[in-house]
């Protein structure tokens, strides 16, 4: 069982009707936000008990809980078809996110909440040698984890096939990349790659995408942090479709 960590983290999976199945409150805990919490595990009818300040920090083992921790059970993860079929139930054209060896939680999940912020219809993640969707991951993302659709897949390069057979355009972040990130169309069906944190992506996964594109650099430092560069190439996205 995953805990959930934070008055906006849960408060974000009640919302999005993640399945909670109790939920521990400080007894020092107060607040409009306590008080929208308590509300809605009422009309939901999940259990919820006040408990001491530091029986719940022992539960959560020593994690900043802000006085507050939902019991959930492990992530949900969907299949490629049901991610086209998100994209195809709101009328748009798929927006993916593929998560090539992100290693670092707090990487993880920073991607995941600004791919919702930006409208994503999902992300791919490999089944080996990828952060796991944990508790820290829903911190991290302000719960945005919980409502975003993830396939978790055992070959990356094999599913970029499956993903191209479906008419969507593969995208690369990669530092040594001749294209610029602004300079691709993003108004077609597209999948965003981020690499790992150090080595960026693997050989094969490079060879299978139809763009490699870089952010611009100056200054000492020739990459910025995984999950920095994947928000300014994901709102260049959004901000092509706004056009």
């Amino acid at each position: 069982m995953n805990l959930i960590t934070g008055r906006k983290p849960v408060l974000e999976a009640l919302r999005s009707n993640t399945p909670i199945e109790k939920v521990m409150i400080s007894s020092n805990a107060h607040g409009d936000i306590i008080d929208d919490i308590v509300k809605l595990l009422r009309q939901k009818n999940i259990p919820y008990k006040f408990s001491p300040a530091d029986q719940i920090a022992k539960t959560a083992r020593d994690q900043n809980t802000q006085g507050m921790i939902a019991f959930v059970g492990s992530k949900e993860f969907s299949d490629i078809t049901e991610l086209l079929d998100v994209a195809k139930a709101k009328n748009e054209k798929p927006f993916f996110l593929i998560f090539d060896e992100i290693e670092d939680v707090h990487n993880l999940g920073a991607l995941i909440r600004t791919a919702v912020c930006v409208g994503a219809h999902g992300g791919i993640v490999p089944k080996h040698h990828n952060a796991p969707v944990n508790e820290t991951v829903v911190k991290t993302s302000a719960g945005a984890s919980l409502q975003f659709p993830m396939a978790r897949v055992t070959n990356v390069a094999q599913t970029i096939d499956e993903l191209k057979e479906n008419g969507i355009w593969i995208v690369g972040t990669e530092m040594n990349a001749e294209k610029n990130f602004t300079e691709v169309d993003y108004t077609v069906p597209v999948a965003i790659v981020i690499g790992n944190e150090g080595k960026g992506m693997r050989r094969l996964v490079k060879e299978k995408c139809d763009f490699l594109v870089k952010i611009p650099m100056k200054g000492s430092f020739d990459s910025l942090n995984a999950s920095v560069a994947g928000a300014l190439v994901m709102y260049e996205v959004l901000r092509k479709r706004s056009t």
